[in-house]
């Protein structure tokens, strides 16, 4: 079976593919991930759609996240997922390659040399505050300053990513040294990025966004940021739900600490 890159002409296959291992279908997210990533796949042998997929995003010259680690119920354990992600591997080269795994996942990556270094925990629910008052919708015109502070505390070019905020996201908010965006999924408003100096500014900023979009929203918070995993938690976010995240090849660039929210798991 021949590994091939994925087309926007896939969408409905990858889908399909999604919704066989009771995922949901979630159609931006993979738009996305079309433009700013790429897809790769292996088609069903019997002739109905894709038997296996997964994604690789380049983060300039030293980083890359694979995503989307999916294979139809009918192929499973045949070692698709093994193949497509050692051709990701292959064609991320040197760079530093990081993933969130679930407990399913978790002993191929292993194998193939990750490491895990922390916990991501999905929280749910319809956040309960006030605003802030510290923070301030965002224009195109701010981008700029955007992608200065992510590259510093980021740690390496997203500057294509982020510059699809506007047109991808619901809201873009800056407050004084970080930024936040959500964005809307098949069933809530997905809160990330949300990049900060100061957990202060961050609290400020994730709530903001989660007043702006009403009703149930999704936050990723790192296990490690007890504090605001406590805070999000007391402003009525629950339902936790955890991956890991894995690293291979080096330890991943920027302050870990003042990013606390990913755009999204599949983006890192």
């Amino acid at each position: 079976m021949t590994i091939r890159r994925l087309t926007q002409d896939d969408l409905d296959a990858c889908t399909r593919l999604a919704e066989d291992r009771d995922w949901l279908p979630e159609r931006h997210k993979w738009r996305l991930l079309f433009e700013v990533g790429e897809v790769y796949g292996i088609d069903a042998p019997d002739g109905d759609g894709l038997a296996s997929t997964n994604v690789l995003t380049r983060y300039g010259d030293d980083q890359a996240v694979v995503s989307m680690v999916l294979t139809a119920s009918r192929y499973a354990r045949q070692g698709l997922a093994r193949r497509l992600m050692e051709h990701a591997m292959e064609q991320a080269g040197d760079r530093t390659v990081s993933l969130f795994a679930t407990d399913n996942g978790r002993p191929l990556y292993e194998q193939m040399g990750f490491r895990a270094i922390g916990g991501v925990v999905k929280h749910t629910g319809v956040f309960e505050g006030e605003p802030s008052g510290r923070t301030r919708p965002a224009a195109e015109a701010d981008l700029d300053d955007i992608v200065k502070l992510d590259a510093e505390l980021f740690g390496t070019d997203r500057s294509a990513l982020l510059g699809r905020m506007f047109d991808f996201g619901e809201r873009v908010r800056i407050a004084d040294g970080g930024f936040g965006h959500c964005w809307r999924n098949d069933d809530n408003t997905v809160i990330g990025p949300v990049v900060a100096r100061d957990e202060e500014s961050a609290r400020a900023l994730i709530g903001d966004l989660a007043l702006d979009a009403g009703g149930e929203v999704r936050m990723d918070l790192d296990e490690a940021m007890d504090g605001l995993v406590t805070w999000a938690v007391a402003h009525g976010m629950g339902h936790p739900w955890r991956t890991a995240r894995m690293v291979c090849g080096g330890d991943l660039p920027g302050d870990r600490a003042r990013q606390f929210l990913p755009f999204m798991q599949a983006l890192g």
